[in-house]
């Protein structure tokens, strides 16, 4: 979808921009760099309990500013991705995760950060990890059967897709100038994707019995389908890493960038390369978390390296929580992923969303300032809008919240946020407000956790619905304060409802 020209966007906002109009000051330059399935406790900076060494994430976070009490939209991949990219609650558009070979998430109304950041000038670019869709170029329905426990599976294969044509519908239509990436780690097609196409044309097929490796921790959770012959998922993060550097030594210091990098790690499968085997104390995910960090630096460096640090705003954050494995990890060696929270990914509980967020921009934020401000991933579209006085179009970023005052220390009332609503599962939702979570039923679980598990921690089922904590007093969630204070009940499920029903959360 193409947006409208900035002139013409500019004729339907009030003011205009200093920055751009004027041009007396060049923009920053942005990346946001996307952790997948990382814990709030596993940034090290923020538990001191961490087994696990994350050097160059929190020398990040002591040249910038860490939120302790940021959250994604959802517990889960896809909805969490598209939240940040448009500003938008991903429940107004669908719940759940797009499947192998599923279409867009987006809708052809939709607004997206990169759109809005190109007509300002800017070059944007995606690596990574999308899993956000594509409309694929299918020349017949799935051909492969697989028989499991559930019965009957189909998959594609690779003669059941053209792939000579170009894939619509990806980061190329949604406000990216360049894309490369392996689409989703654990989902088909196997092969490198740039721009629109893959390099490569699949030539066999995935199946549990001809990966060719073997996976560090879990599972290799990969799903049937087309891949390269000698497909081997140890190259992705490396090869992720080197894309990202070399296009960062692509661009020029007078056009502003941004760069979108969406890692595979820590997701299963656990991988860790071998030069990061052994260097945490939490097993293979905790090396995988070591090498997470070690790409960070990656970045960080190679805008040093080419001059580009000084006027980069950095954002480090992740897509929701850690993944089951991390109930083991915890008994295991004593490493709590999801910190003092409760729940892990898929959860509505605060370890779900409850993620890692640090910004940077030398001279600009604060070194080493800490915020406990309640804020969203939602929030990311005004702000770095705002920042780069960008112009955003009528009924865009519905949900998001401009959060520079905090960046700038400037005067704000708190809560800056009037609420921050999470969501995986349909129609199970959190509302947070202050110091106060409302679950409009009565769990927020999703994956279950050990019996030893809750018993170490004093977890309990409740027994009826709905679920109020005050996370000032009760950050792990054991005590449902309902029926003490069912004023606050009846305001915070009537304001859920109201986001709900209509179209956005916040005016712009």
């Amino acid at each position: 979808m193409q947006l409208p020209s900035v002139k013409t966007l500019l004729l339907l906002l009030v003011g205009c921009s200093s920055l751009l109009c004027h041009g007396k000051e060049q923009p920053p330059n942005i990346v946001i760099i996307y952790a997948d399935d990382m814990g709030y406790g596993d940034l090290a900076i923020q538990n001191e309990k961490s087994k696990i060494p994350t050097p160059n994430l929190d020398q990040l976070a002591r040249e910038g500013m860490r939120f302790s009490d940021a959250h994604s939209s959802s517990g889960i991949c896809s909805p969490s991705r598209y939240a940040l990219l448009t500003g938008n609650y991903h429940w107004r558009r669908k719940q759940g995760i797009v499947g192998s070979f599923g279409k867009p998430f987006f809708a052809q109304s939709d607004v997206t950060l990169p759109q809005v950041l190109q007509n300002s000038g800017y070059k944007t670019a995606a690596i990574g990890k999308w899993h956000l869709g594509w409309h694929w170029p299918f020349i017949n329905k799935p051909s492969g059967r697989s028989v499991t426990k559930k019965g009957e599976k189909k998959f594609y294969q690779p003669q059941d897709i053209d792939w000579k044509k170009a894939i619509k519908g990806g980061p190329l239509d949604h406000g990216f100038d360049y894309y490369f990436g392996d689409g989703t780690i654990n989902f088909p097609p196997y092969a490198w994707i740039e721009n629109d196409r893959v390099i490569k044309a699949p030539n066999a097929v995935m199946t549990m019995q001809n990966i060719g490796q073997k996976v560090k921790e879990g599972s290799w959770e990969f799903r049937m389908g087309p891949k390269v012959e000698g497909w081997n998922p140890y190259d992705v993060l490396p090869t992720l890493t080197k894309k990202s550097q070399q296009w960062l030594g692509q661009q020029k210091k007078d056009q502003p960038f941004f760069l979108y990098l969406a890692l595979s790690s820590p997701h299963a499968p656990i991988i860790p390369n071998k030069e990061f085997e052994g260097k945490s104390q939490a097993g293979a995910y905790g090396d995988f978390m070591v090498q997470t960090d070690w790409v960070a630096g990656q970045v960080v460096d190679a805008l040093k390296q080419h001059g580009l640090d000084d006027n980069t705003l950095v954002i480090f954050t992740s897509d929701n929580g850690p993944e089951k494995y991390a109930y083991q990890r915890a008994e295991q060696y004593g490493h709590y992923s999801s910190g003092d929270f409760r729940g892990l990914k898929r959860d509505v509980y605060e370890g779900g969303h409850h993620v890692p967020f640090i910004i940077k921009w030398p001279s600009k934020i604060q070194a080493g300032a800490v915020s406990t401000e309640v804020i969203s991933q939602v929030d990311i579209m005004a702000t770095l809008a705002a920042i780069t006085q960008s112009a955003l179009p009528k009924n865009s970023a519905s949900d998001s919240y401009d959060i520079s005052p905090i960046l700038f220390n400037q005067k704000y009332l708190s809560p800056l946020r009037e609420a921050t609503v999470q969501n995986t599962k349909k129609d199970t939702y959190a509302l947070r407000q202050g110091k106060w979570l409302f679950i409009n039923k009565k769990s927020g679980q999703h994956t279950k956790a050990p019996k030893s598990y809750n018993q170490q921690h004093g977890y309990k089922s409740f027994q009826t619905g709905p679920l109020l904590f005050d996370l000032a007093a009760d950050p792990g969630q054991r005590t449902n304060l309902h029926a003490k204070y069912p004023e606050k009940v009846t305001a915070m499920e009537q304001l859920l409802n109201k986001y709900r029903k209509q179209s956005y959360s916040v005016q712009h």
